[in-house]
């Protein structure tokens, strides 16, 4: 009986069966002093054993930073001024979010598909953990989003994935220059009419290197050279300053 079932299984399986090759123009991504950010070109096709299905294609993109506890203010007027009045940390938000997709979001992607799959940045931040006291955590998240939408944090890059005769596609995807050390999860999604058919997932390593990891490192390791270390430079900068004015005066 068993047996039987599974041959059922596998005849009722669509034979359009569709996978994604990716490419990634770099991997790795290498914080320096001078990092001011980087762009990442993903590209790939869609493999098929058999003719293209009915159904429009739609590609979907996320990339997604390493989870970090963010700390979120409400802040209210009070005497003519505004000041700081509540706060709450949220657990599991990702320091940075990015999905771009081949058109618009609503169109490639249906509304049980997104909450599934956590694409949109509402339906991938429903999992922030808030503390159990907090009777408005919806107007936290938000505020969240809207904070880090602000800061180029999150980004929502509708018909910015390029797909050429339903079987190449590509985007390009700017990283901004304050990254979180880590794996940024990258997430490819194949639909059709609004169905995810395929799904791919990779990283991309996000690392300080050079003199920036070393001072890093030295910070978390050793924080009390770190804090002379620093204090010898701000007096030797505001020495050479002051050396520097007295010459140019004389």
């Amino acid at each position: 009986m068993l047996r039987w079932l599974i041959i059922a299984m596998l005849c009722a399986a669509p034979a359009w069966a569709e996978e994604v090759v990716l490419g990634l123009s770099q991997d790795e991504v290498a914080i320096t002093t001078s990092f001011d950010g980087s762009e990442i070109l993903i590209f790939g096709a869609v493999k098929r054993e058999a003719p293209i299905p009915q159904g429009e294609l739609g590609v979907i993109v996320t990339i997604a930073g390493p989870p970090e506890p963010v700390t979120v203010r409400r802040k209210e007027r009070r005497f003519g001024i505004w000041v700081n009045t509540d706060a709450v940390e949220l657990d599991g938000a990702p320091s940075y979010y990015a999905v771009a997709t081949s058109g618009p979001l609503d169109d490639v992607l249906g509304i049980r598909d997104n909450l599934q799959h956590k694409v949109s940045v509402p339906s991938m931040l429903s999992s922030v953990q808030t503390p159990s006291t907090v009777l408005d955590a919806s107007a936290y998240v938000a505020a969240l989003i809207r904070i880090n939408t602000n800061a180029g944090n999150y980004q929502v890059l509708e018909e910015q994935v390029v797909v050429d005769e339903d079987t190449l596609f590509r985007t390009r995807i700017q990283l901004p220059a304050a990254l979180t050390e880590g794996a940024y999860e990258t997430r490819i999604f194949l639909t059709r009419d609004g169905q995810v058919v395929a799904s791919y997932e990779t990283a991309i390593d996000v690392r300080k290197v050079g003199l920036e990891r070393w001072l890093f490192s030295l910070s978390r390791e050793n924080p009390f050279w770190y804090g002379l270390m620093s204090l010898a430079i701000a007096i030797a900068a505001g020495w050479g300053a002051s050396a520097a004015f007295s010459l140019i005066r004389n």
